[in-house]
């Protein structure tokens, strides 16, 4: 039994198709990186330290190290752009947002860029 975080078998075979390919040369990928997600999606989900994923995932360092190497290179973008697509595709709507909501809180800090509290404490 997985984790209410896992990815289903659909799910799966949607994503599967946007991660990158193993890199020509060196050796073989062994890792399974249905695994890889379902760990990032777990430290997601639960909040926990990377360090602190049960074991029966890969070991944290492979796992953060995809999470890392997928961030730098775009892969989490494309996979929001494509299944955020697929979304408005089936609802009707066109592929890309005529418009977009941003929701700010403003922080007054001191002019050095701390919190003002904080500042305050250390004189």
């Amino acid at each position: 039994m997985g984790y209410p975080s896992d990815l289903s078998d659909a799910e799966w075979q949607i994503i599967r198709r946007l991660l990158p390919a193993p890199k020509p040369g060196g050796r073989p990928r062994v890792t399974d990186l249905r695994a890889v997600i379902n760990a990032i999606f777990y430290v997601l989900r639960s909040g926990c330290a990377w360090r602190m994923l049960p074991h029966d995932f890969p070991p944290y360092s492979t796992v953060y190290m995809y999470f890392k190497q997928w961030r730098v290179e775009g892969v989490w973008e494309k996979i929001h752009d494509v299944l955020r697509d697929r979304i408005r595709h089936r609802e009707g709507r066109k592929k890309s947002p005529s418009a977009a909501i941003v929701d700010s809180q403003s922080v007054k800090t001191t002019e050095k860029g701390a919190l003002a509290a904080t500042t305050q404490a250390k004189r």
